[in-house]
């Protein structure tokens, strides 16, 4: 693709994000689309949210079921970039009018109290540079009609992020087993999805350390306080207006996402 065809592409995401209108998947429009481009199409989107005054706080990872990835056709996870803009707490109101086609899936979420900049980290630096785990319910969300993608699509949309929402209770590594703990995921009570850890690329730990490798080859490395959403420990589901989606990780604790009921006015659109 051309710079012109990529800032063409950034804009009609940008554009379906702002009217809340998904468009069509981006590899219809620009079949030359390879990895590269829609990275680069990601991060003119996110540059632009950068200047309008959001702040980076963090990365998440997707794709790390191999069985979405042989969906997709891929061999490895892709990231987007979290912004302070897309973060709720534990059990407050989230508007889904401000959400793109709403799915919710549980993950663990990890702070890192050091940078990860050296030119190849190892699961070693990866640990020692980790402060604490939260649970945490990542809100994904796609501004391609139907969730209709592919790798190049998810990709340049962010990975399909939407927001997220942590938990209150920090763990260290040394209090918990992140392969093994299992998670429930409920919506009212009743169980709606299910995992471990194990689920996440084998390893939470193994999705930290692609991510932090591939920062630092991307030159945008992984700094001390920044946040790092592991990827998901069972299927997503979809959400509503309404729903009270609660997650527990044995071991970790429990977070809560609510969403907030329909207005009069919202109804009758």
């Amino acid at each position: 693709m051309t710079p012109a065809e990529i800032q063409q592409a950034a804009d009609t995401l940008w554009q379906a994000a702002q009217h809340g209108r998904p468009v069509a998947p981006l590899r219809d429009s620009w079949p030359a689309m390879n990895i590269e481009n829609a990275y680069a199409i990601q991060q003119r989107n996110i540059t632009r949210q950068l200047a309008n005054g959001a702040r980076r706080v963090g990365c998440k990872i997707g794709l790390t079921s191999t069985a979405v990835q042989r969906q997709l056709g891929v061999d490895q996870p892709d990231f987007g970039v979290l912004l302070d803009t897309m973060a709720f707490g534990d059990s407050e109101p989230i508007p889904v009018s401000a959400l793109a086609q709403p799915k919710i899936e549980a993950e663990i979420a990890f702070v890192l109290r050091d940078d990860l900049a050296m030119p190849l980290p190892t699961l070693a630096d990866a640990i020692r540079a980790i402060d604490y785990a939260l649970p945490a319910l990542e809100i994904v969300g796609s501004r391609i009609a139907d969730w209709n993608i592919r790798i190049t699509d998810t990709v340049a949309d962010n990975a399909s992020s939407g927001a997220f929402v942590l938990g209150t209770t920090p763990r260290s590594l040394s209090d918990f087993d992140p392969r093994l703990c299992g998670m429930v995921m409920t919506r009212r009570g009743e169980p709606v999805s299910t995992g471990a850890g194990a689920a996440c690329l084998g390893h939470p730990l193994n999705a930290v350390l692609w991510l932090a490798r591939t920062m630092v080859r991307m030159g945008t490395p992984l700094r001390a306080g920044e946040l790092i959403l592991s990827g998901a420990l069972g299927p997503m589901v979809s959400v509503a207006p309404g729903d009270v989606i609660e997650a527990r990780i044995n071991g970790l604790g429990q977070v809560r996402a609510v969403f907030q009921a329909e207005s009069a006015e919202e109804k009758q659109q």
